[in-house]
């Protein structure tokens, strides 16, 4: 089943399909539906990856700013 998306964007090349292809078959692709399917993968991947990413880094610095808290009452009179 081919994904519709990408028969668009195939689609809508016009003038710049001939560089897809040279460029798809380079990179060793066998059709242009599967350079762009694997070129959308990594595109979603990569997303997937920021997001994963930011969250870590909110979830550290709210580990950071808990601590610091914690830290600044060493007393028990504070």
């Amino acid at each position: 089943m081919q994904n519709q998306e990408i028969i668009q964007i195939i689609e809508n090349l016009k003038g710049r399909k001939s560089y897809e292809e040279k460029k798809a078959s380079k990179l060793g692709f066998n059709s242009l539906y599967a350079y762009f399917e694997d070129k959308i993968s990594k595109e979603k991947k990569a997303i997937e990856d920021k997001k994963k990413e930011l969250e870590e880094i909110k979830t550290e610095t709210e580990l950071k700013k808990n601590s610091k808290n914690k830290e600044k009452s060493t007393c028990g009179c504070c």
